[in-house]
């Protein structure tokens, strides 16, 4: 498989994330239908989770075995490990610092009742409430656009697995791969859209985090094709790793405000379920 025919299937395989993120424009209405599609949209991001840690955890044995059998050093296995460590309390503590250094903060106190500037600078119950919303808005946006990060992340590595394998020649390893990842891909818009509740995202934003989450896959079929590198893998899935971790508490202690734990919880089941028989489709060629 040439190096052009590469990108482009890397390309498919990325952008049909494309296909679940028009679900952010419609009008749900009621709790109800906000926790369900949260939740399901957990349990996609939760089948992501483990997926990536269990290619962390493989890279990690095989790197051991190869100590065993004296075909690897001991200090490359201990920069691997370096390696995850950091790379996941990037994607989740980092991530915390950072969504704390962007958080708007709050609006701002009215004085004490009677003070000279009580009548000017009190904003009416209408502007604060209107302050709230827009507030509530913009954080559920931003929790959005990370999840299309930490998907991203783990995109990348996808890529990077689709151009290895072209590379060396199995192509039908690579198709079944890039048909599995087209699969798979379609189903995390919803992990993007579903957390947003009631906010219903424009165009250009679904534009935006389609091009967050899915264009990294396009990028690692290039670096794939070109570059092997076992600890590079090791990083995008250690990020991607404690991303999503992270954004699934966020989620989780939002819709936990909300009520309908049984039905959340049975979405959370769905959503997980599903990752896994999308899954399959790529264990089913790699085997």
């Amino acid at each position: 498989m040439s190096f052009g025919q590469t990108v482009a299937l890397g390309a498919l395989a990325g952008f049909t994330i494309f296909i679940g993120l028009p679900v952010g424009r419609l009008q749900l209405l009621g709790s109800r239908s906000r926790v369900a599609l949260a939740m399901f949209a957990v349990g996609v991001l939760s089948f992501i989770f483990v997926d990536v840690l269990s290619n962390a955890g493989t890279i990690l044995t095989t790197t051991l075995n190869g100590v065993k059998h004296h075909n690897g050093s001991v200090p490359y296995l201990i920069w691997l490990v370096v390696l995850l460590a950091a790379g996941f309390g990037a994607g989740s503590a980092g991530l915390a610092m950072l969504e704390q250094r962007l958080r708007p903060l709050g609006a701002r106190i009215p004085p004490i009742a009677g003070g000279a500037d009580a009548t000017a600078v009190a904003p009416s119950e209408a502007d604060a409430l209107a302050l709230e919303l827009d507030t509530a808005r913009r954080r559920a946006l931003h929790r959005g656009l990370t999840i299309a990060a930490a998907i991203g992340v783990h995109n990348f590595a996808e890529g990077l697995a689709i151009g290895v394998a072209a590379r060396a020649g199995a192509i039908s390893l690579a198709t079944v791969l890039i048909i599995g990842f087209a699969l798979h891909n379609a189903t995390e818009g919803f992990g993007i859209v579903g957390p947003l509740g009631d906010v219903r995202p424009s165009w250009g934003w679904l534009g935006l985090v389609g091009l967050l989450a899915g264009g990294p896959t396009f990028l690692g079929s290039m670096v794939g094709y070109a570059v092997t590198s076992h600890a590079l893998e090791l990083v995008f899935y250690a990020v991607a790793g404690g991303a999503i971790l992270y954004v699934i508490g966020e989620v989780w202690n939002a819709m936990r405000r909300l009520g309908h734990r049984e039905l959340g919880l049975m979405m959370l089941t769905a959503g997980f379920t599903l990752g896994v028989i999308t899954d399959l489709v790529v264990k089913y060629g790699g085997g």
